[in-house]
C-alpha cells in the first residue's frame, strides 16, 4: 500500500543521501551505480527476490548459492562465481509455477526450499505450498527421493521455514479468509519427509491479525522454535515459543508474549521482515511501524530492531531508521566476524531528495550496529545496490545464516522495471579466504525420559562435516561412535554431551536425560496434558476446562490468580494447596494466588468451577498427572514466597523435602498484572501460562532421589509484584 508522507516539503529542504545518511544540501546529486547487475528475468508474477520475510541465499562449501527464477524454466539453483561476478545456473530446478515465492534453508547436510503460491488477498485452496529437499556432493545438488512434500494446501502472502533440534522442519504463514487472517504452523517428520495437518498457532486465535499481517519463524537457543506475527489492529507484535521436547500440537507447550505493543507500533501491510538467531540464543527481528501515517514528524521510528533474550525472557527495542528516512522492507543479517547487526532496506535513490511514500522503490541501503548494544546512526545508511539509470531497486534478500570473514556478505535485490537481478558482494574483514569451518554439534536422543533401566539411542545431526564424535553420557560412560546407544541403569537426571570435531575445530551441545526409578509398581509420574482459561473482564466464578485425555485416577493440579482480594469456596473433591496467597491485596489493589489438587473420578465434569466472593479478573490453568498416589498425592510440605514491591524481576521459593524416590516437584507463580512473562526455574518444565486477566503459571520437575530439593527461582520479563508456591507429588505404589 502506498502511504503519502506529509513532510515532503520538509525533506525537500533537507537532503541528499550520503554514505552515512541524510545531510543538508542545496539540491540532489547524480546517483552512482552501486553493486552488480545479474541475470534478467521474465514470466514470474512477483518480483523474484520478494517476499520480505524470506531468504533466497545460502553459503555452502566455499560458495554463495541462490534460488533464482530462470526465464522459461522456473526456480533454479545458481552459484556465485566470485572470479567473474556472475551467477552460474547449476541446472537444478525446483518449482516451475510462476505464481510462487520461496524460502531457503541450508542445514549443513541438506538444502530445503519451501515454495508457496503468493496471494495478497484471500487465500485459495488447492494451491499447495511445497518443500523441496536436496543433498549435496562435490558441487552438485541432487533432489531427494520422495520430494517435494506438501506443507499446506492453501496460498499465502508469505511462508518461512526453520529446522529444530529433532530434525523436523517447521513452516509458518498467515491464511486469509472472511476478512481476517489466521497464523498457521506445521511441522514435518525429521528431514521434512512428511507433514501433519496445519494448525493454528496457540494464542493467535483471538484477536485475529488483519489480512495484511504476516508471520515469520526461527529456530533458536539450540532446542526452541519461535514464531513472531503482527496484529496492527492492536499495535502488537506477538512472540510464541515452543520447546522441541514438547508436543507441538498441545496448546500448553506454547508460550505467547507481547514483543511490541502500542499505537501504530506495527505496520498495516507487512511488519516482520526477517528473524535471525545468534550463537548465544538471542533472536533479532526487524519490524516496520506505521508511525508515518497521519503524522508530519520525520523523527518517529519507522524501522525498529527487536531483540529477544531467552535467558531473561525480555525484549529490547531500538530504532533502525526514522519516518523522515522513507525506508521500508528490511532484512537483517548477523555478522559474527565484527559482532554487527547488518540491516538492509529500500529507500529512494541518492539522487532523490523527496519521499513520495514509504516503501517507494529506489536503492538498497545498509546500516549497522553492535549486536550487544545495537544503536544505529541517523539517516538511510550507505547505498549497496543502486542502478543509476533506473531508480527502481527493491525487495532485498539474503541468508538465514550468520556471516563472517570466510563468507563475506552477499545481498540480492531486483529491479522490477528493467526485470533484472542485482547483487552486492563484499568482504567483512581480512580473515582467511573461504574454506572449511568447524562443525556445529547437534544430536537427537530417543527417548529423553523413562524408567530405569533406560536405553537411549543417540543420533548425530551435526553440521559442518565432523570427522570425530566424543560422547559423554553424564553417568561416567563415554563413546566415540557416531550414533551410539547407551543404557542408564540408575534413576537420575543426566546431561548427555556431544563434542563434534574436524580439522578446523570443535563444538559441543547437551541434552537432558531423565531416568525415573523402577522400584515398586509405579511407572513414574508424568504430565498428561494441561488446559488454561482467563477472564479479562470481572466475573464471580473461575471455570477451568478439564485437560484432554485425563482419566480416572489421574491427579489434577489447578492454580489461578485473581485480581484484588476475593475469597474462594473450595469445591467438593478439591484440596487446597494455597487458598489465597496475598500480593498486597486490598479492595482496590493487589492480587491473590490459589492452588488446589483433585483425584479424578469416573464421572468427572468437562470443566471445574470455583465461586469467588466478588467479581474480578483472573487467569489460571490445570495440569493432569498420572502415576500419582491417589491416597496421599502430596509428598512434601508447601512453601511459599511473596514480593509485593512491584520492583521484583525474580522470586525464590524455599526448598521442599521429598520422602519418596521418583517424586515430581510442582509449583506456580502469580502476578498482579495482566502482562505475561514468567520463566520457570532452571531444569523445570513450564506446563502453561495464562494470558490476560491476571497472570498465573505452573511448572514441574522430576526428582529421582528423595531428599531436599533446593530453592526454586522464577524470573520475570519485567519488574512485577508476585507470589509463588511449591510442593511435590508422591508417586503411586
Amino acid at each position: 500500500m502506498k502511504k503519502p508522507l506529509r513532510w515532503l516539503s520538509h525533506l525537500l529542504a533537507l537532503s541528499i543521501v550520503a554514505a552515512g545518511g541524510l545531510v543538508g544540501a542545496a539540491g540532489p546529486a547524480q546517483a552512482a551505480t552501486v553493486g552488480t547487475p545479474s541475470i534478467a528475468y521474465s514470466g514470474v508474477s512477483n518480483p523474484p527476490t520478494a517476499d520480505k520475510p524470506q531468504s533466497k541465499l545460502w553459503w555452502n562449501d566455499g560458495s554463495w548459492w541462490a534460488n533464482m527464477w530462470k526465464t522459461g524454466s522456473g526456480w533454479s539453483i545458481y552459484r556465485l562465481d566470485r572470479g567473474t561476478d556472475t551467477w552460474v545456473d547449476t541446472g537444478v530446478r525446483s518449482d516451475s509455477r510462476a505464481s510462487t515465492s520461496s524460502d531457503t534453508l541450508w542445514d549443513g547436510t541438506h538444502l530445503y526450499i519451501a515454495s508457496n503460491v503468493v496471494t495478497s488477498g484471500a487465500s485459495a485452496a488447492g494451491q499447495p505450498a511445497r518443500l523441496y529437499r536436496y543433498s549435496y556432493s562435490n558441487g552438485t545438488y541432487t533432489r531427494s527421493s520422495g520430494f517435494p512434500t506438501t506443507i499446506s494446501n492453501n496460498s499465502s502472502e508469505s511462508l518461512t521455514i526453520a529446522k529444530d533440534s529433532t530434525g523436523a522442519v517447521w513452516a509458518s504463514w498467515t491464511q486469509v479468509s472472511g476478512g481476517t487472517s489466521t497464523v498457521f504452523v506445521n511441522n514435518s517428520a525429521p528431514g521434512g519427509t512428511s507433514w501433519g495437518a496445519p494448525f493454528v498457532v496457540p494464542g493467535a486465535e483471538d484477536p485475529h491479525p488483519t489480512p495484511d499481517d504476516l508471520s515469520a519463524i526461527v529456530a533458536f537457543e539450540g532446542d526452541e522454535i519461535g514464531i513472531m506475527w503482527t496484529d496492527q489492529a492492536t499495535g502488537t507484535a506477538w512472540w510464541a515459543t515452543h520447546d522441541d521436547d514438547e508436543s507441538a500440537r498441545t496448546a500448553s507447550s506454547w508460550k505467547v508474549r507481547e514483543a511490541i505493543k502500542g499505537n501504530k507500533q506495527v505496520d498495516d501491510h507487512l511488519n516482520i521482515k526477517t528473524l535471525q538467531a545468534d550463537p548465544s540464543g538471542r533472536v533479532f527481528a526487524a519490524v516496520k511501524t506505521s508511525l508515518n501515517d497521519g503524522s508530519s514528524d520525520p523523527n518517529l521510528a519507522q524501522l525498529v530492531l527487536v531483540v529477544f533474550k531467552p535467558a531473561t525472557g525480555s525484549f529490547s527495542q531500538t530504532t533502525i531508521a526514522r519516518t523522515g528516512d522513507c525506508v521500508s522492507r528490511p532484512q537483517i543479517v548477523l555478522d559474527t566476524e565484527n559482532n554487527r547487526v547488518r540491516a538492509f532496506h529500500t529507500a529512494p535513490s541518492t539522487s532523490v531528495s523527496g519521499c513520495p511514500f514509504s516503501g517507494v522503490a529506489g536503492s538498497i541501503y545498509e546500516k549497522t550496529a553492535s549486536m550487544d548494544n545495537p544503536i544505529f546512526g541517523s539517516g538511510r545508511g550507505t547505498p549497496v545496490i543502486q542502478d543509476a539509470n533506473s531508480a527502481n531497486m527493491n525487495d532485498v534478500t539474503s541468508t538465514k545464516q550468520s556471516v563472517n570473514a570466510a563468507t563475506g556478505i552477499v545481498v540480492m535485490a531486483s529491479n522490477n522495471v528493467t526485470k533484472r537481478y542485482w547483487f552486492s558482494d563484499r568482504s567483512l574483514g581480512s580473515g582467511n579466504p573461504p574454506g572449511p569451518t568447524a562443525p556445529t554439534a547437534s544430536f537427537i536422543a530417543t527417548p529423553t525420559s523413562g524408567t530405569a533401566p533406560l536405553t537411549v539411542d543417540f543420533t548425530d545431526t551435526s553440521t559442518g562435516s565432523p570427522t570425530s564424535w566424543d560422547w559423554n553420557f553424564g553417568d561416567g560412560s563415554t563413546s566415540t561412535s557416531r550414533n551410539p546407544s547407551h543404557t542408564y541403569s540408575a534413576a537420575g537426571t543426566y546431561s548427555a554431551r556431544l563434542t563434534a570435531t574436524n580439522a578446523e575445530g570443535s563444538s559441543s551441545t547437551t541434552r537432558t536425560i531423565t531416568v525415573n526409578p523402577s522400584g515398586g509398581t509405579s511407572p513414574g509420574i508424568s504430565a498428561r496434558s494441561s488446559s488454561t482459561a482467563n477472564a479479562a473482564t470481572a466475573t464471580s466464578t473461575v471455570s477451568l476446562p478439564a485437560p484432554t485425555g485425563r482419566t480416572a485416577g489421574d491427579v489434577l493440579v489447578a492454580s489461578f490468580t485473581t485480581d484484588l482480594n476475593p475469597t474462594v469456596a473450595v469445591p467438593t473433591g478439591w484440596t487446597a494447596i494455597v487458598n489465597g496467597l496475598s500480593i498486597n491485596s486490598t479492595t482496590t489493589t493487589g492480587a491473590r494466588v490459589f492452588a488446589y489438587y483433585r483425584v479424578v473420578g469416573s464421572g468427572d465434569p468437562a470443566s471445574y468451577t470455583w465461586t469467588l466472593s466478588k467479581a474480578v479478573k483472573w487467569g489460571g490453568g490445570i495440569t493432569a498427572y498420572d502415576g500419582v498416589s491417589n491416597t496421599t498425592p502430596l509428598d512434601s510440605a508447601v512453601t511459599t514466597a511473596v514480593n509485593a514491591t512491584y520492583t521484583a524481576t525474580s522470586i525464590t521459593v524455599p526448598s521442599v523435602t521429598t520422602t519418596r524416590n521418583g517424586a515430581r516437584l510442582i509449583g506456580g507463580v502469580g502476578f498482579d498484572t495482566a502482562i505475561p512473562g514468567a520463566t520457570a526455574p532452571t531444569g523445570w518444565t513450564e506446563r502453561w501460562e495464562a494470558a490476560n486477566g491476571q497472570i498465573a503459571q505452573q511448572a514441574d520437575q522430576p526428582q529421582a532421589t528423595a531428599g531436599a530439593a533446593g530453592t526454586a527461582t522464577w524470573t520475570f520479563s519485567a519488574a512485577k509484584a508476585a507470589a509463588a508456591w511449591r510442593t511435590a507429588l508422591r508417586p503411586a505404589g
